[in-house]
């Protein structure tokens, strides 16, 4: 390196506080030794240091700075920081050794940047930080949703087959079909590879949960995940096991598959292979495990403990070969290269033509020709269940894709608002960067040079943040897993985690640090060494446009989190049409067998039960549902029929319920002829076009009853959906739950009284119990979710919008002091300099909140569509939501603009 280029050099870093103690001696003896070039840089110390300098003195600085310009510019000359430059000039070292002493130099600078600015490095790297962990949270939820049942060999060759029909405009789609349809799509269609039906529906025993027991156990254990299914289930889904052989597992009558946790369970360190199990109590029907799987994983949507085997089993005579009920989900695996398309379309044609309309024909059906145009079949890649089923009636409990680009947007939002950050105070304190970008510039930096330094300042505040993140991830993650309702993890032994949270934060750096490198860098030194440039960046149109961007969406996020809220307690706090408070299931009991009425006679002698009744079909989810469809009596081969639930209960199920009679009467046990009535309610009432239906007739499945009472309209099924038709009949059958009804405050002594009538009827089989209003709550556990995490990410984006205008309020406060100083001397209180200075920043949120207000009305709008019964969105929220957004600023801006105007106006000034 030239001698003259190494002094310019050594003295640009001394002015800029960057040259260590070596540097500055070396510079000493260079500028001893080159007395001319000493003058100069004595000339420009005196400038820099001294802002009365004589004019005359400052003529010759810049004229010598204007020739150096020129020359740098004329040959194209590069600051030494600059990688080309050393290339040409610096002999002996490699490139890799020229980048790495760059690099080091960039790195030594913004190290000591960041040791110089507290304050605003604090609250660029704390809200990087955190909206960083927001995002490593939900990128890991993100994750663990769209990663359901990828673990299947073969999985983009398995698909669930769904029905489609049109109920009157309204598209009706769900996996139950007819027992028939798997075998007839292996023998039938060439394209199938493999077929296999699952039939989980509870309202068939052994299917849903059981009371478990083995020869050597005393009591009875309650066991969920219960399903039946084809021995080629487990070949389709090459379930891995444990113990047996996969291809035999189930193919024998009464044989059953069990889960490894389950083998542990009940049969401890040994091998179950042979064993029985036995359901209920009943001993006349053991199960044998033909086979011990590996649990299901918990990224799959088959989550079942034991598999029952179809081998042999009919639900009714019948059953097996007839086309007119639907239970079994079929799943299939495609042979490679199908047409999916054309296989759907192949798929209606052959099955309702070949099967479905003759058998409706045979019958005597004349809507047969109907079938055709209103029913379709499709094929639902298995990878798809978890997130796209959300319009599927499958009764399993999934995800939503919505809502994975819901919290990825929410995400996305908040990092651009930690972004903003950044990219606001770089901006705004660019004046205090200028004279050393002009006088890097002065002595050949290029504008690339430049560019690079600040970026690795970024890179080193986004890395750096994305430390912090990680710790903060690992700190709130059970929280998150509370709130989510996961289990989720940070794996760090994950190949994976480490390279993309690296390369995240290389993207994350360069993203944020590239406008203000660029704005940086491209001062002119000239303008900046004379003082022409602005010194404030009083007023930004980006700068302020970003800021509005940051409000608008914390306020959007408060409108959702406000609307959700709403909602909900709209939903808890709705009149059902039933009564759900202090009603207790007790549940398993059909293991009394037929002396379960023997149970609720003793249970009605206690002094603080209500009442009691017996029935499967309660109004909240985990209970038993009984699609079928209804005919006027003499119609069935003339109308479409109407779909409704068919429920079977007891003569105290209204009672108990509290549900009420608008016409008619109820159940009687003393009329005999009860045993062939039915209750139905209002929309059933005009599904049917009954204007007067007590003492009318309808028929099902070939069997007639008659109409005896009308009850109001009450919600069955989530608030999600409109009341649908209901058919109630008398039933004496076992029920695995009874429902009391308490009368009391003396909660606590009531459920003593209920455990102690419970020991005498089964003293082998622990009480088992739960509130109503609990399990309806349960309901909308996905909505209450969902309000939590946007209550919690909203906080979030409120608070890094706080510290960025926090950070803004304290550097507009900085370069004011001498306006703020003239003010106080001629007389402004302190409270009309805080009005000063506050209002241009509530300017901006009152910006904020004209933009936010119609696009949060429109997404809450939109979401709320998903509910039937929903609640308006009421105008206070909106206005709430702006009151806490300028609350919010006032306070952030409140403390610097105090802080300002307290301040004693000698201190600033003193220097003019």
């Amino acid at each position: 390196m030239k001698t003259q280029d190494r002094i310019w050099y050594l003295q640009a870093k001394k002015l800029a506080n960057e040259a260590s103690a070596t540097e500055l001696q070396e510079l000493k003896g260079l500028l001893k030794n080159n007395p001319d070039i000493g003058n100069q840089a004595k000339l420009l110390n005196n400038w820099w240091y001294d802002s009365r300098q004589q004019q005359t003195d400052s003529n010759q600085l810049f004229d010598k700075i204007k020739k150096q310009i020129k020359v740098n510019e004329a040959k194209a000359a590069y600051l030494p920081l600059n990688k080309t430059y050393w290339s040409g000039r610096v002999k002996g070292n490699n490139t890799g050794e020229k980048n790495l002493a760059m690099f080091k130099n960039h790195l030594k600078i913004a190290l000591r940047q960041l040791s110089k600015q507290k304050m605003y490095a604090t609250i660029k790297v704390g809200g990087f930080a955190f909206s960083v962990a927001a995002c490593i949270l939900i990128a890991l939820y993100i994750k663990s949703e769209t990663g359901y049942d990828k673990a299947y060999p073969d999985a983009d060759r398995i698909y669930r087959v769904i029905g489609q029909y049109n109920v009157d405009g309204v598209i009706k789609k769900g996996p139950s079909l007819p027992a028939p349809f798997g075998k007839v799509l292996t023998s039938n269609f060439p394209e199938v590879e493999q077929s296999a039906r699952i039939m989980p529906n509870a309202l068939f025993d052994g299917a849903g949960s059981n009371e478990v027991s083995t020869a050597n156990d005393t009591q009875n254990t309650h066991e969920d995940g219960f399903a039946y299914a084809d021995q080629e289930l487990l070949n389709l889904l090459q379930l891995p096991m444990v113990y047996g052989d996969r291809k035999h597992a189930l193919d024998q009558p009464f044989t059953v598959v069990i889960a490894k946790s389950k083998a542990d369970k009940y049969f401890p360190k040994q091998n179950p292979l042979g064993k029985l199990i036995y359901l209920n109590g009943d001993k006349t029907k053991p199960y044998k495990i033909g086979g011990v799987m590996q649990d299901f994983p918990a990224s799959s949507h088959l989550q079942y403990s034991f598999l029952l085997t179809l081998t042999g089993k009919e639900l009714w005579p019948g059953e097996q070969t007839g086309w007119g009920s639907s239970n079994y989900t079929s799943y299939v695996k495609l042979r490679p290269g199908t047409d999916v398309p054309a296989f759907e379309k192949k798929l209606v044609r052959n099955i309702l033509n070949k099967y479905i309309i003759p058998d409706m024909v045979k019958a005597g059906n004349k809507r047969a020709a109907d079938i055709m145009s209103k029913s379709s079949l499709h094929l639902q890649p298995i990878g798809d269940v978890n997130l796209k089923s959300y319009d599927i009636d499958d009764n399993l409990s999934h995800g939503d894709i919505r809502f994975i680009w819901l919290f990825g947007g929410v995400a996305g939002f908040i990092l651009i608002i930690a972004c903003i950050n950044f990219i606001n105070l770089s901006t705004a304190r660019s004046a205090n960067r200028a004279k050393e970008v002009g006088l890097r510039k002065v002595v050949g930096s290029s504008r690339a040079g430049l560019v690079q330094q600040f970026i690795t300042e970024s890179l080193l505040y986004s890395f750096l943040s994305f430390a912090i993140a990680i710790i903060i991830a690992v700190i709130l993650l059970p929280y998150f897993n509370l709130m989510a309702g996961k289990t989720l993890s940070l794996q760090f032994q994950s190949w994976w985690l480490l390279p993309s949270l690296i390369v995240a934060a290389v993207v994350v750096g360069i993203a944020a640090g590239i406008y203000p490198a660029l704005y940086l860098s491209a001062f002119k030194p000239i303008a900046v060494l004379k003082g022409k440039l602005s010194t404030g960046s009083k007023s930004s149109f980006l700068r302020n446009g970003l800021v509005v961007f940051q409000f608008a969406t914390s306020i959007i996020l408060i409108i959702g989190t406000l609307v959700i809220y709403n909602q909900m307690e709209f939903i808890m706090n709705k009149k059902l049409g039933y009564d759900k408070d202090q009603v207790v299931m007790l549940q398993g009991t059909d293991m009394l067998g037929s002396r379960i009425k023997e149970l609720k006679n003793e249970l009605l002698k206690i002094a603080d039960v209500k009442s009691v009744t017996i029935s499967d079909f309660l109004p909240v989810a985990g209970t038993k549902r009984n699609g079928n469809v209804f005919y006027n009596e003499g119609k069935t081969l003339e109308e479409e029929g109407s779909g409704a639930q068919y429920w079977f209960v007891d003569t105290d199920y209204l009672k108990t319920m509290g549900i009420k009679l608008v016409a008619g009467r109820n159940f009687s046990a003393q009329m005999a002829g009860d045993s062939q009535a039915v209750i139905i309610n209002q929309t059933m009432a005009n599904k049917l076009n009954l204007k007067n239906p007590v003492g009318k007739r309808i028929a099902n499945n070939g069997a007639v009853n008659t109409i005896i009472g009308v009850v109001h309209d009450f919600n069955f099924e989530s608030l999600r959906d409109n009341v649908d038709g209901l058919v109630m009949q008398l039933s004496n059958q076992k029920s695995s739950i009874v429902s009391v009804k308490l009368n009391t405050g003396n909660v606590h002594g009531t459920l003593s009284a209920i455990n102690g009538v419970w020991k005498t009827f089964a003293p082998a089989q622990p009480i088992r119990y739960t509130f109503m209003d609990e399990r309806f709550a349960s309901m909308y556990a996905d909505v209450q979710r969902m309000g939590r995490i946007f209550t919690s990410f909203a906080i979030l984006a409120i608070v890094i919008a706080s510290l960025g205008l926090f950070g803004l309020s304290a550097f507009m406060a900085e370069q004011r002091s001498k306006e703020i100083g003239i003010r106080k001397v001629l007389g402004a209180s302190i409270s009309s300099i805080t009005a000063l200075l506050s209002m241009d920043f509530l300017k901006l949120v009152g910006i904020a909140i004209v933009i936010a207000t119609p696009i949060g009305w429109w997404g809450m709008h939109a979401w709320l569509q998903d509910f039937a019964n929903r609640t308006p969105i009421q105008w206070w929220v909106f206005i709430l939501a702006a009151i806490s957004a300028i609350v919010i600023a006032v306070i952030t801006i409140s403390f610097q603009s105090i802080k300002a105007a307290m301040m004693n106006p000698v201190k600033s000034l003193k220097a003019e």
